[in-house]
């Protein structure tokens, strides 16, 4: 019997249900969702208002067809989506798992209380106790990817006492225990709860539970016993925490509610203009017509007032027509798809395409200002190469020709050949043959450097097959490091908890673990004791090189100069380093202090103080080894990308858990931070107030040191890097702001050792203050909350889960394709959205207010200017496909373009393709459109006669002459004749003429006469030549604002280029890099010293002033700088030297320069 007890807590299934509808549900709850939107309940209103007779003048069709029309449009996009979520759940749920009970569960059936078992690589399905495993001491292995974004191995272990029930079926079923536990929460790092069995109580921490989401690893089976199911598990709590998944909305749909309600004000004001004129005009001209049209009993002037304002609102609710949003959803989805088809965005390597996972947010792209990213796994490809060391002062790893000059290494260097050592690597490569031949000649340091790799480490070793390794490191730095040793003859093969088996140059060796000094914040190193088959006794250390350097024994002190040369030149490539030491322990003083040890561990109060105090006595009197250098590989093109990105005024943000000093390395490499900056200021207060007088009067003043204004421009380009604890200080209420301006001030920012939740912080911040759209990138859970708070999430599918992915809106497999989902794919569909609401609204708004203009000449009686099925069809047929075609496969440039010059991007961030200006100059041409449209064919036609000398001037020919003049104008209203959009053109009015002459034909007035009532309109009146006058004229009229305007717009950029002087040349500051980079720990926790080894020198950046020093100058300064003409020498490169002749050339310059 088991037993789970918790305090009110009602236990539900294990099921996953993430999707909304079911077959009876759908129907009522989407049409419920649909309504809630303000245009369809908007329509829905307008519907009931046209089955009023005293108030329609409309037929019913003309609103409930385009209804109709869109709610089944976003009826069959919701069942999709949903019908997706629906095959995703039951693609969980019905996984099978072993469960005591002795059969097969589905994942969906596991309760609370079951004994479940779990093999090898397998999910862990729901939180449970650790019973036993097939491990000694009960250990399992697991692998939390999905929970934190780390691929790093963690270690659990059981009780003994349930740990000896093993695999036997019998005993677990016999188990009769109760767990006491606290509820439910969103700590992932903490347990609190009680075994209680045979009597016993044992207490249970994080190190007894696995929790959903983990994945089983080089552990053959283990058992483990339900304490949570789906709904009330850590990681969903947890993820609840991070960042409620929230329905995210572009700035144009935002602004879109702001324009929609102004438009309702407008469609007020206008229905009650006409209104107040309806009631004018009948108590004036209306009493003229009670003879043959008497008034029914109690309708005053007032009354029938009231009627026409709501007659009115039926007739131009097109100014707000519904299907804008059906054309925005089809255009949001073509957009979403051409992402989805682009192959340049697809990753053959993994078979990974592009993916949007949304399809509300394309336009959003083309308007980012800040990109926050995380670094491991997303700039970098999370992989570790042992690249360079340093071994006794001689550096390894450079590839040089016989005169000594150091060659660049490529594809084709020749690799070292490990073919001497069986247990090599494969795919492990190194080019320094001088390394391996020093290992063959039995070089001591060479060998002790290898040795002390091959012992001190967590990494756990997994052999399937005779000879083949696989390494499961708590960190890819671990790994690269024992794989290395591995190469290099010193291959670590097995571990157990009180030993370490390598094999050295083909020799099997066991070493007796005597004890790991673990690293931690403030150590920054690591130790293992351990004794050598021979008896001997040694400690190896490695860790960051300031601490190891403070514990090194004074004969190290030369040696010590010449690593610290080879740490810099890492440094300055952008390697991960990391300082090897070790010394020789003495077995009397080690048996003292294990005793003292045992005593330290098994305190109560202080026990981690005894024990620093206890590893900082025997670690010390360290002898130097030598210095390894790691790289972490950058993806393929994230410079060139962060480069474009930076041209397009994208400020790129890196937000990462990694330590600052390789963050900051990381930095430099892919150009996020340059060595030509003015400045790149460290911020590492221990207090506010040291932060806040770190960022305002150190940055700010160094930034901008002549004024005390807040605008966000800087003198130069600067950098900034904060570490976590600061940062902490940094997002308080009262130092926020600051921090954001001067955050703001920076090219580029990168924030260290930053948990999940600060990174949501810091998006969030910049959502407060600055009317930016933001976007995050990630690749691990741990990136989840950062992307769920930005505008917009993309997620990277690559080593660390899926988590980010399926909380993205976009995916794809590499950063570098960011730069195309921005500047290619976000560019155009921001641009062809906006060009869409331009045309879309001029054409709806010249269409209504016609109706407007001819209140006035039809006494408000709210008669159409139009025939009815020509309003029914405006939006829906004659001018659905030019604007959908232009919205769809419009280019102003192609991608080639769009790299080549990625400041056409800036203007999606100011915004200026549509805003309000943009719309209210959309509703003056307008309005100015609709003038013409409706005086031009009314003057033309009145007191007009046909050739055969009949009467043209009839409300029907009227109606037609209208709404031709409208469809040709709106139609010629395009941004760019290409192709595409001529066919959409042509095609319309190929179909507007051919509907027309349908409908207007005899046959069809025969059968329905009063659906049909315009016979021989279309024949009669198309077939006159100042009819096609009239239209020329409008369609002229309409056009010639737009072209004067485009014309004169051409002539005054031409004219400004023409006078704009060439910008100042400024030259480049060089600044001598000391940066030094540091090893990652996975298990590394809290905050170190910074790590750093003297200030940047730096030379001020000199401006020319003026058009005098264009060319070669004879006079006056000369600019420092390589790039300057700087000369090693001392000798200035840029004045001419004397007694030589003029050049032609030089001539030139000097006559032409002047008149510039």
């Amino acid at each position: 019997m088991v037993g789970v007890t918790f305090s009110f807590i009602f236990f539900q299934t294990n099921a996953i249900k993430t999707s909304k509808y079911n077959v009876f549900t759908f129907l009522p709850l989407n049409l419920f969702e649909q309504f809630q939107r303000i245009a369809n309940a908007y329509f829905l209103f307008l519907l009931v208002l046209q089955v009023i007779p005293q108030i329609s003048s409309l037929s019913w069709f003309t609103t409930v067809v385009p209804l109709v029309l869109v709610l089944s449009v976003t009826a069959a996009k919701d069942a999709t989506d949903d019908i997706v979520s629906t095959f995703s759940d039951h693609f969980h749920n019905l996984f099978f798992f072993p469960v005591l009970r002795l059969r097969s569960e589905k994942w969906m059936n596991v309760q609370v209380g079951d004994i479940i078992k779990l093999e090898n690589n397998q999910f862990v399905t729901a939180d449970i106790m650790l019973l036993s495993s097939s491990e000694p001491l009960n250990l399992v292995y697991i692998e939390t990817a999905e929970l934190d974004g780390l691929t790093n191995l963690k270690v659990r272990q059981a009780l003994p006492v349930t740990g000896d029930l093993g695999d036997d079926i019998e005993k677990l079923a016999d188990f009769n225990g109760e767990v006491r536990c606290e509820p439910p929460n969103n700590r992932l790092d903490r347990f609190t709860g009680t075994l209680t069995y045979a009597g016993q109580k044992y207490p249970l921490d994080n190190e007894k539970i696995l929790l959903r989401g983990c994945t089983l690893r080089n552990t053959e089976w283990c058992f483990g016993l339900v304490l949570f199911g789906e709904e009330r598990k850590k990681t969903k709590l947890k993820h609840r925490n991070c960042g409620k998944t929230t329905f995210k909305r572009t700035s144009i749909d935002r602004l879109m509610n702001v324009l929609v309600l102004c438009i309702f004000v407008f469609l007020g004001f206008m229905c009650t203009v006409l209104a107040v004129g309806n009631s004018i005009w009948e108590n004036k001209e209306g009493s003229n017509f009670t003879v043959f049209l008497p008034r029914q009993d109690g309708n005053s002037a007032a009354f029938s007032a009231f009627l026409t304002f709501w007659s009115y609102v039926i007739i131009l609710n097109t100014v707000v027509p519904i299907s804008l949003y059906v054309s925005v959803e089809i255009i949001r989805l073509g957009n979403s798809f051409y992402i989805d088809w682009d192959r340049k965005m697809y990753y053959a390597r993994n078979d990974t395409p592009a993916e949007a996972r949304t399809t509300t947010l394309n336009e959003e792209l083309g308007q980012i200002k800040y990109v926050f990213s995380d670094k491991t796994g997303t700039l970098t490809q999370n992989i570790m190469t042992f690249n360079k060391c340093s071994i006794n002062g001689k550096c390894y790893g450079d590839v040089c020709d016989y005169t000594g000059q150091r060659l660049e290494i490529t594809e084709h260097t020749e690799r070292v050949d490990f073919s001497f050592n069986p247990l090599a690597d494969p795919r492990f490569i190194f080019h320094d043959h001088a390394l391996v031949e020093a290992v063959k000649l039995e070089n001591p340091e060479v060998h002790a450097f290898f040795r002390l790799l091959a012992l001190c480490h967590t990494v756990m070793a997994e052999e399937k097959k005779e000879g083949e390794l696989y390494y499961q490191a708590q960190s890819p730095d671990e790994g690269a490091l024992v794989t290395a040793a591995r190469n290099f003859g010193f291959v670590f093969r097995s571990r157990t908890p009180d030993s370490v088996s390598i094999v050295e140059m083909g020799q099997q060796r066991s070493y007796e673990l005597l004890a790991i000094l673990d690293f931690n914040n403030v150590r920054k190193r690591m130790s293992v004791i351990v004794r050598n088959p021979e008896g001997k006794l040694s400690l190896y250390c490695k860790g960051a090189d300031t601490i190891i350097y403070e514990r090194l024994h004074q004969s190290c002190s030369k040696l010590m100069d010449v690593t610290t040369e080879h740490l810099n030149e890492f440094a300055g490539e952008g390697l991960r380093t990391l300082v090897l030491a070790y010394k020789d322990l003495e077995e009397e003083y080690f048996n003292q202090w294990k005793q003292r040890h045992h005593e330290a561990s098994t305190e109560l109060d202080d026990r981690e103080g005894k024990l620093d105090e206890l590893y900082e006595e025997i670690e010390k009197d360290l002898l130097l080894l030598g210095a390894t250098a790691i790289e972490d590989k950058l993806q393929d093109g994230v410079p060139q990308t962060i480069e474009q990105l930076s041209k397009a005024d994208i400020k790129v943000w890196v937000l990462t858990g990694d330590k600052q000093e390789t963050a900051e390395n990381i930095g430099y490499s892919c150009n996020l931070l340059r060595e030509e900056m003015n400045e790149v200021f460290i911020i590492s207060g221990n207090s506010p107030e040291d932060v806040k007088e770190e960022l305002s009067r150190h940055a700010r003043t160094a930034m901008k040191p002549d004024t005390a204004d807040t605008d966000e421009v800087a003198n130069g380009e600067y950098g900034l890097v904060i570490n976590g604890h600061s940062l902490a200080y940094a997002l308080e209420p009262s130092i926020e702001l600051e921090f954001l301006r001067t955050a703001c001030m920076c090219k580029s920012v990168m924030c260290c050792r930053v948990t999940p939740l600060q990174k949501a912080q810091v998006v969030e911040l910049v959502k407060k203050y600055k009317q930016v759209v933001t976007l995050a990138i990630g690749d691990g859970a741990n990136d989840v909350s950062m992307i769920k708070a930005a505008h917009i999430g993309v997620g990277i599918s690559g080593q660390e889960g899926m988590q980010a992915v399926l909380s993205s809106d976009f995916s794809f497999a590499q950063f570098r394709f960011l730069q195309r989902l921005l500047l290619v794919h976000g560019r155009w569909s921001y641009l062809r959205m906006c060009k869409f609401l331009r045309y879309f609204f001029y054409k709806n708004f010249t269409f209504t207010f016609v109706h407007f203009w001819y209140g006035f000449f039809c006494g408000f009686s709210a008669q159409t200017v139009y025939d009815e099925l020509f309003i029914t069809l405006y939006n829906l047929m004659y001018t659905a496909l030019p604007v959908l075609g232009m919205s769809l496969f419009d280019q102003d440039v192609n991608a080639e373009w769009s790299f080549q010059h990625p400041q056409l991007y800036i203007p999606g961030q100011l915004n200026l393709y549509f805003n309000k200006k943009a719309f209210f100059k959309c509703a003056l041409h307008s309005c100015y459109s609709s003038m013409v449209l409706f005086f031009i064919p009314y003057a033309a036609m009145q007191d007009t006669v046909r050739d055969d000398g009949k009467d043209v001037a009839d409300y029907q020919s009227f109606a037609l002459l209208t709404q031709t003049c409208l469809l040709f104008t709106v139609s010629i209203q395009m941004s760019y004749w290409t192709a595409v959009n001529t066919f959409f053109v042509l095609g319309s009015l190929a179909m507007y003429f051919a509907v027309t002459f349908t409908m207007y034909s005899n046959g069809l007035f025969l059968m329905l006469p009063s659906a049909f009532p315009f016979m021989g309109t279309a024949r009669n009146s198309l077939n006159q030549p100042n009819i096609w006058l009239t239209i020329l004229l409008t369609s002229i009229l309409c056009i010639l604002p737009v072209v004067t305007y485009r014309f004169l717009l051409i002539q005054i950029l031409r004219q400004a280029k023409a006078t704009l002087p060439p910008p100042p040349r400024r030259a480049r500051i060089r600044r001598t890099s000391s940066r030094r980079s540091g090893y990652a720990f996975s298990h590394a926790q809290g905050y170190g010293e910074l790590v750093t080894s003297g200030r940047f020198l730096r030379r001020p950046a000199v401006r020319s002033s003026g058009f005098a020093n264009v060319g070669r100058t004879t006079t006056g300064f000369s600019p420092m700088g390589r790039s300057a003409g700087y000369s090693p020498t001392g000798r200035p490169q840029n004045v001419k030297a004397p007694d030589v002749e003029v050049t032609s050339l030089q001539m030139f310059r000097t006559i032409k320069d002047p008149a510039l």
